[in-house]
């Protein structure tokens, strides 16, 4: 008995056999937070049956991934790099052409900030700034001193931990009847700003995004009217050893795709992807939101954001990119 494989069907082989041979096997960085974990499970998606790339996954996290890609030339791509704490080792890896930097991942930076309940601004419109926090500073209890209003402090040991108290010195905020509390870990942030949320009362404190929590509630931004000062965030504002730190916005913080030199080179429609592909924080904190909520991981997030947001992901890749995704899914 004789196999009879239908013409369309070879040529469709035969192409994906040449895409794959061409694009080649593609390791991307599977990082250990819940972000990072579905922006690589969905390139890896992509890049596998749009391109035609062999993806894998492989373990990573922020500092040995870096430097296995600086040393050694893999994995081929860190989908999500925070790349603060990493900034002189990446410049140097630039400079030695082992490393390129596609583009942003989060299209408006991480984000860091003093924030409200929007139920409060909505009440009190003022709350959005913090000349109107300290004029209602009575509002917001501490409950561990009564004789004091209360923020929100970030976990001590944490790096933004020097930045809250140096920007609470700045602002005045002691002066105003302010003393930090300590939530003793991002557990019991996250915590307490629920608690306030679901109870509809006052809360201020610092967050950062992406983060499933600011997806889930709504907040808003305590504006401080002085715009950013990065050099003065760089040089004193992050500094334990600040003596007279001013007033300045956090700014957004660089987060970034980084794939190996040779990676660009051997599969440049595979890198343009990954200089296209970003996402807003705004969609990020809803899609952690829902990864949360159902207790999900980052192949079940995948599916539900190919799914759910093409309107998104259309924008990153050509139609006919697109139409092999949807026909995969």
């Amino acid at each position: 008995m004789k196999l009879l494989i239908p013409l369309c069907l070879l040529t469709f082989m035969y192409t994906s056999l040449v895409s794959a041979k061409e694009c080649g096997t593609i390791t991307i960085a599977d990082m250990n937070w819940s972000s990072a974990s579905l922006i690589a499970n969905v390139d890896q998606f992509i890049l596998q049956n749009g391109y035609g790339c062999d993806a894998e996954l492989v373990p990573g996290d922020s500092n040995p991934t870096s430097a296995s890609m600086i040393e050694k030339g893999q994995p081929d791509v860190a989908p999500e790099l925070w790349t603060n704490s990493l900034k002189d080792a990446l410049e140097e890896g630039v400079r030695e052409k082992r490393l390129r930097i596609a583009g942003k991942v989060l299209s408006d930076g991480g984000e860091e900030g003093f924030w409200v309940p929007k139920y409060l601004v909505s009440q009190y419109p003022e709350l959005a700034t913090i000349e109107g926090i300290k004029k209602h500073a009575k509002l917001f209890e501490n409950p561990q001193d009564p004789d004091s209003s209360g923020i929100y402090g970030c976990p001590a040991g944490w790096a933004c931990q020097i930045t809250t108290e140096n920007l609470f010195k700045a602002l005045k905020l002691k002066q105003a009847g302010f003393t930090i509390i300590d939530p003793g870990s991002a557990a019991g942030l996250s915590g307490a700003l629920a608690k306030a949320y679901e109870r509809h009362k006052p809360w201020l404190g610092y967050y950062w995004a992406p983060t499933p929590i600011l997806g889930k509630y709504e907040m808003v931004k305590v504006d401080f009217g002085s715009g950013v000062d990065e050099q003065e965030f760089i040089n004193c504002t992050t500094q334990a050893d600040c003596l007279n730190p001013k007033v300045t916005m956090y700014p957004p913080g660089p987060v970034y795709t980084i794939t190996t030199q040779k990676l660009a080179e051997r599969a440049p429609e595979a890198y343009q992807y990954f200089a296209t592909r970003s996402f807003t924080n705004q969609d990020l904190n809803q899609l952690l939101a829902w990864m949360e909520e159902n207790q999900a991981d980052g192949n079940d997030a995948m599916y539900y954001f190919l799914t759910h947001y093409p309107q998104i992901w259309h924008k990153w890749v050509p139609k006919s990119v697109a139409d092999k995704v949807e026909a995969a899914l």
